[in-house]
C-alpha cells in the first residue's frame, strides 16, 4: 500500500522550551542543545544546511560540517571554488539550519560569512587525514567530470605525487566563519504548538533581543 503523505505524521512528545529553561545568549543555548544532541548520540549532530544566494536571487543549499565555534561564530570548510563560496564571494548573507530531529529541534543561525585567514586555514588542514587532504587536492568541486574513474584516477596519481611529502592546503581551497545577527530556536510540541524563539542585534555591539515567535 503506497503510503500517503498528506496523512503521514506524528506527534511531538518532548519538553517544551519556555523562557525560564532558555539561556539569555543564544550561543550558551546552542552549546547547550548541541552538548544535548552529542550526548543522545545523534547522528551527524554538527551537520548543518548551509544556503547561500547568489546575486540573481537563485538560492541554493548543501550540508556541511561545522568544525568550530564560539562567541562570535560559526566555522566550516570548503573548495573555495565551489558553487558555495563563489555565491558567498557575491553575497556573503547566509542561513544554517542544524535539523536535530531525533529530538524534535532545530536551530536556524543567519549572518555573514567572512573568509578565514591562510593561517587558519592551514592550521585546521594539516589535522585532516591524509585521503581527505589529497582529495581536496583533487576535487573541482562543483565542475562537471566525465566520470567516477576519472576522479579516482586523479586520486591515485595525487596520492603517488605526495608520496611521503607534507601535505598543504591548496590555495583554492579556504575556510569562513558565519558572524550571527539572528537564531531561532525551535522546539516541536504536541498538536503542532512548537515553541519558537528569536534571538536578533543591529550590530555586534548591540544587545540580543529575543521574542516568542508564533509557531
Amino acid at each position: 500500500m503506497q503510503m500517503s503523505l498528506e496523512t503521514d505524521r506524528r506527534e511531538y512528545r518532548y519538553a517544551g522550551l519556555d523562557v525560564d529553561s532558555l539561556a539569555k545568549d543564544p550561543h550558551a543555548q546552542f552549546k547547550s542543545w548541541l552538548d544535548e544532541a552529542i550526548e543522545r548520540g545523534i547522528s551527524d549532530p554538527t551537520a548543518m544546511c548551509l544556503s547561500t544566494c547568489a546575486v540573481g536571487a537563485r538560492p541554493s543549499q548543501r550540508i556541511v560540517l561545522l568544525k568550530s565555534y564560539d562567541k562570535s561564530g560559526f566555522v566550516f570548510y570548503t573548495n573555495l571554488e565551489s558553487r558555495k563560496a563563489r555565491e558567498i564571494q557575491s553575497n556573503a548573507r547566509v542561513s544554517l539550519l542544524f535539523p536535530w530531529l531525533k529530538l524534535d529541534r532545530q536551530v536556524i543561525i543567519e549572518g555573514e560569512a567572512i573568509a578565514l585567514s591562510r593561517d587558519e586555514v592551514e592550521n585546521y588542514f594539516v589535522k585532516r587525514p591524509e585521503g581527505s587532504k589529497i582529495a581536496a587536492w583533487v576535487s573541482r568541486q562543483s565542475m562537471p567530470i566525465e566520470s567516477r574513474a576519472q576522479l579516482e584516477d586523479s586520486y591515485n596519481r595525487m596520492s603517488h605525487r605526495f608520496a611521503g611529502e607534507e601535505i598543504l592546503a591548496p590555495d583554492f581551497w579556504g575556510g569562513y566563519k558565519v558572524y550571527p545577527d539572528f537564531f531561532e530556536f525551535w522546539q516541536g510540541r504536541e498538536n503542532r504548538l512548537h515553541d519558537r524563539f528569536s534571538f536578533s542585534r543591529d550590530n555586534p555591539s548591540s544587545a540580543w533581543v529575543m521574542n516568542r515567535l508564533s509557531p
